[in-house]
Protein backbone atom coordinates (compact mmCIF):
# COMPACT_ATOMS: atom_id res chain seq x y z
CA UNK A 1 0.00 0.00 0.00
CA UNK A 2 2.79 2.43 0.86
CA UNK A 3 4.62 1.76 -2.43
CA UNK A 4 1.51 2.68 -4.46
CA UNK A 5 1.18 5.90 -2.48
CA UNK A 6 4.85 6.77 -3.09
CA UNK A 7 4.41 6.06 -6.82
CA UNK A 8 1.33 8.34 -6.98
CA UNK A 9 3.18 11.10 -5.13
CA UNK A 10 6.22 10.83 -7.38
CA UNK A 11 3.98 10.81 -10.49
CA UNK A 12 2.18 13.92 -9.22
CA UNK A 13 5.52 15.66 -8.60
CA UNK A 14 6.68 14.66 -12.08
CA UNK A 15 3.48 16.03 -13.61
CA UNK A 16 3.90 19.30 -11.70
CA UNK A 17 7.49 19.54 -12.94
CA UNK A 18 6.33 18.95 -16.53
CA UNK A 19 3.55 21.54 -16.21
CA UNK A 20 6.08 24.01 -14.85
CA UNK A 21 8.41 23.29 -17.77
CA UNK A 22 5.53 23.73 -20.24
CA UNK A 23 4.72 27.12 -18.66
CA UNK A 24 8.39 28.11 -18.96
CA UNK A 25 8.50 27.06 -22.61
CA UNK A 26 5.25 28.95 -23.30
CA UNK A 27 6.69 32.12 -21.76
CA UNK A 28 9.92 31.80 -23.70
CA UNK A 29 8.06 31.10 -26.95
CA UNK A 30 5.84 34.16 -26.43
CA UNK A 31 8.86 36.41 -25.82
CA UNK A 32 10.68 35.09 -28.87
CA UNK A 33 7.56 35.56 -31.02
CA UNK A 34 7.24 39.16 -29.76
CA UNK A 35 10.92 39.77 -30.51
CA UNK A 36 10.50 38.28 -33.98
CA UNK A 37 7.58 40.63 -34.67
CA UNK A 38 9.69 43.64 -33.68
CA UNK A 39 12.63 42.43 -35.75
CA UNK A 40 10.26 42.00 -38.70
CA UNK A 41 9.43 45.72 -38.37
CA UNK A 42 13.11 46.51 -38.83
CA UNK A 43 14.00 47.44 -35.25
CA UNK A 44 17.68 47.01 -34.42
CA UNK A 45 18.42 44.04 -32.16
CA UNK A 46 20.08 46.34 -29.61
CA UNK A 47 16.78 48.16 -28.97
CA UNK A 48 14.65 45.12 -28.23
CA UNK A 49 13.07 45.12 -24.79
CA UNK A 50 12.66 41.32 -24.62
CA UNK A 51 16.36 40.52 -24.55
CA UNK A 52 16.88 40.44 -20.77
CA UNK A 53 13.77 38.42 -20.01
CA UNK A 54 14.43 36.07 -22.92
CA UNK A 55 17.96 35.46 -21.65
CA UNK A 56 16.67 34.81 -18.12
CA UNK A 57 14.08 32.27 -19.26
CA UNK A 58 16.51 30.66 -21.70
CA UNK A 59 19.02 30.22 -18.88
CA UNK A 60 16.40 28.47 -16.71
CA UNK A 61 15.40 26.27 -19.63
CA UNK A 62 19.02 25.38 -20.42
CA UNK A 63 19.66 24.55 -16.76
CA UNK A 64 16.61 22.27 -16.68
CA UNK A 65 17.70 20.50 -19.87
CA UNK A 66 21.24 20.10 -18.47
CA UNK A 67 19.86 18.63 -15.24
CA UNK A 68 17.80 16.15 -17.25
CA UNK A 69 20.80 15.22 -19.37
CA UNK A 70 22.94 14.74 -16.25
CA UNK A 71 20.26 12.56 -14.69
CA UNK A 72 19.77 14.76 -11.62
CA UNK A 73 16.22 15.60 -12.74
CA UNK A 74 13.82 13.18 -14.32
CA UNK A 75 11.09 14.15 -16.75
CA UNK A 76 9.45 10.78 -17.17
CA UNK A 77 5.89 11.56 -18.16
CA UNK A 78 3.33 8.82 -17.69
CA UNK A 79 0.39 10.92 -18.89
CA UNK A 80 0.33 10.65 -22.69
CA UNK A 81 -1.56 13.94 -23.14
CA UNK A 82 0.92 15.80 -20.96
CA UNK A 83 3.84 14.24 -22.87
CA UNK A 84 2.27 15.31 -26.19
CA UNK A 85 1.75 18.84 -24.86
CA UNK A 86 5.41 19.01 -23.83
CA UNK A 87 6.59 17.79 -27.22
CA UNK A 88 4.26 20.23 -29.03
CA UNK A 89 5.62 23.14 -26.96
CA UNK A 90 9.22 22.11 -27.59
CA UNK A 91 8.55 22.03 -31.36
CA UNK A 92 6.89 25.47 -31.23
CA UNK A 93 9.85 26.85 -29.28
CA UNK A 94 12.29 25.36 -31.78
CA UNK A 95 10.41 26.93 -34.72
CA UNK A 96 10.29 30.33 -32.99
CA UNK A 97 14.00 30.13 -32.14
CA UNK A 98 14.86 29.16 -35.74
CA UNK A 99 12.96 32.21 -36.99
CA UNK A 100 14.61 34.33 -34.30
CA UNK A 101 18.06 33.26 -35.44
CA UNK A 102 17.29 34.22 -39.05
CA UNK A 103 15.81 37.58 -38.02
CA UNK A 104 18.67 38.41 -35.66
CA UNK A 105 21.23 37.66 -38.37
CA UNK A 106 19.31 39.93 -40.76
CA UNK A 107 19.21 42.69 -38.11
CA UNK A 108 22.95 42.38 -37.54
CA UNK A 109 23.63 42.55 -41.29
CA UNK A 110 21.38 45.62 -41.59
CA UNK A 111 23.23 47.27 -38.69
CA UNK A 112 26.56 46.50 -40.35
CA UNK A 113 25.33 48.04 -43.62
CA UNK A 114 24.19 51.19 -41.77
CA UNK A 115 27.55 51.45 -40.01
CA UNK A 116 29.42 50.99 -43.29
CA UNK A 117 27.28 53.67 -44.97
CA UNK A 118 28.04 56.13 -42.17
CA UNK A 119 31.74 55.30 -42.30
CA UNK A 120 31.79 55.76 -46.08
CA UNK A 121 30.11 59.15 -45.75
CA UNK A 122 32.69 60.17 -43.15
CA UNK A 123 35.55 59.00 -45.39
CA UNK A 124 34.13 60.97 -48.33
CA UNK A 125 33.75 64.10 -46.21
CA UNK A 126 37.31 63.83 -44.97
CA UNK A 127 38.61 63.26 -48.51
CA UNK A 128 36.73 66.32 -49.79
CA UNK A 129 38.43 68.70 -47.36
CA UNK A 130 41.81 67.02 -47.11
CA UNK A 131 44.80 68.80 -48.63
CA UNK A 132 46.30 65.38 -49.39
CA UNK A 133 45.58 63.14 -52.34
CA UNK A 134 45.25 59.38 -52.41
CA UNK A 135 49.04 59.04 -52.68
CA UNK A 136 49.55 60.93 -49.43
CA UNK A 137 51.12 63.91 -51.19
CA UNK A 138 49.73 67.38 -51.24
CA UNK A 139 47.06 67.53 -53.85
CA UNK A 140 47.49 70.03 -56.62
CA UNK A 141 44.88 72.69 -56.21
CA UNK A 142 43.38 74.45 -59.14
CA UNK A 143 44.77 77.96 -59.11
CA UNK A 144 43.41 80.73 -61.20
CA UNK A 145 46.02 82.75 -62.86
CA UNK A 146 45.24 86.27 -63.74
CA UNK A 147 47.04 89.43 -64.50
CA UNK A 148 46.91 92.22 -62.05
CA UNK A 149 46.86 95.57 -63.75
CA UNK A 150 47.60 98.63 -61.90
CA UNK A 151 46.88 102.01 -63.25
Amino acid sequence: MKQAQITRTSAAEGDARIKSLIALIDGLTALVAEENAELAKGLPASRLKQVDEKNRLAEIFERTVAECAAGSTSLHVRDRILREQLMERILKLRAAMDENLVRLRAAIEASNRRIEAVMQAIREQIAAVSPYGASGRLAARAVSSGTIRQA
